[in-house]
């Protein structure tokens, strides 16, 4: 696992026994984490964390790309992809013969076949979204958007980042743009202010009966 970091300038200690229980726990600051830039130049990407897999052929990836001009987006065969639109007006996906695929609005995931041709195109202006990437047949993922206090449900890796708002994530409190990723138990968490969002993705081992 790669790019988040461990746990470190807290405003209090991490220890006792409701820390010891979640396993490892990493920060994660998207302010922290150095921008790459495509290859084409309409946009960035930040990549949060990567593992589950061979240096050759990743199992998962999470990453926040900030999209400035319409582009068409990177083919991946052999992955499931989930996108969601974290800030900006959204964008809208059209195939090779320029039909509509899919709108997408801000805060609204969507999943598809990381293999399909797509080109985004911005109507509104950049934008910025998170992405999932998991290995079909080895990793699954499931993405949901929280605006109420809830005890989220664990994978085999946790991410919980906050969208928007302030969040109060197990006994700490983040900004927009911050979050843990865990491989233990995750905590309960709680909105700061009436406009929050918190992404909660739960990445899982594709256990074949």
């Amino acid at each position: 696992m790669s790019a988040a970091r461990p746990l470190r300038r807290r405003s209090r200690p991490l220890g006792g026994p409701a820390r010891r229980a979640l396993g490892a726990v990493r920060l994660v600051d998207l302010a922290a984490i150095a921008a790459q830039r495509w290859k084409n130049g309409a946009g960035w990407t930040r990549e949060i964390a990567v593992g589950g897999g061979s240096e050759e052929a990743f199992g998962w990836r999470l990453s926040v790309a900030e999209v400035e001009r319409d582009a068409p987006f990177s083919a991946f065969p052999g992955v499931d992809r989930c996108i969601v639109v974290l800030s900006g007006a959204g964008m809208a996906l059209h195939d090779e013969a320029g039909e509509l695929v899919q709108s997408l609005r801000p805060l609204e995931p969507w999943s598809f076949a990381g293999g399909r041709v797509l080109h985004a195109r911005l109507p509104s202006g950049p934008c910025r979204d998170f992405n999932v990437m998991t290995r079909r047949g080895a990793w699954r993922s499931e993405t949901a958007v929280l605006h109420a206090a809830a005890q989220p449900t664990r994978g085999d890796v946790t991410l919980l980042l906050a969208a928007r708002g302030r969040w109060r994530i197990g006994e700490d409190e983040f900004g927009a743009l911050q979050g843990l990723l865990l491989d233990g138990d995750a905590p309960p968490v709680a909105p700061l202010a009436a406009d929050a969002a918190l992404l909660h993705v739960c990445l899982c081992h594709d256990r074949q009966p």
